[in-house]
């Protein structure tokens, strides 16, 4: 199971993830109703929200089995980078991704719904694939490679390789069987 939590992002965005991200993963995906205020995370020096403060503050709320992915609309960083898309516990329950710079008008383009929905499906399944054990990858074109701009992030696929789709297969059915 996956479930999705909002911060500052509208239902819908959440709905039509779930959507997505259920066959890719072969698992159901429903939002959860609750909100998590991250006001606690915010850098502001940086005026930026320290991702993984985020994901600490997650875990409470994650369901044994299940995975726990936020969605929000505030910028992430952690202290190493200027940024990130996103941030996840290695082969752990919970993620989080960032609207903020899937955004066109965060570079002072037009707004471009679909394109910034494709990003966020593509961040999404990357934040989720490491919950499942995986790490980044060289083929360029799977969704677990590590992209450091939004044109890496529209270069590659939304989906995983065939190595990284056996190894979310096999953790899928090791958690199934521990069951």
């Amino acid at each position: 199971m996956i479930h999705l939590l909002g911060i500052e992002v509208a239902a819908d965005v959440l709905a039509d993830l779930a959507a997505e991200l259920a066959p890719v993963f072969r698992m159901a995906c429903q939002v959860r109703p609750e909100r998590l205020d991250v006001a606690f995370a915010h850098d502001r020096m940086r005026n930026q929200h320290h991702s993984t403060a985020i994901l600490q503050a997650m875990q409470p709320l994650a369901e044994s089995g299940a995975r726990l992915l936020a969605v929000t609309s505030v910028d992430l960083y952690v202290p190493v980078l200027t940024f990130v898309f996103g941030e996840a516990q290695l082969t752990g329950s919970c993620a989080v991704v960032s609207l903020h710079r899937l955004r066109e008008e965060f570079y002072g383009l037009p707004a471009r719904e679909e394109l910034m929905r494709e990003r966020l499906v593509k961040e999404a399944v990357h934040e989720l694939g490491h919950t499942f054990g995986l790490r980044h990858c060289d083929d360029w074109r799977c969704v677990m490679t590590s992209s450091h701009g939004v044109e890496r992030l529209d270069v590659k696929g939304a989906g995983f390789c065939v190595l990284c789709g056996r190894a979310v297969t096999g953790a899928r059915a090791r958690a199934a069987a521990m069951v």
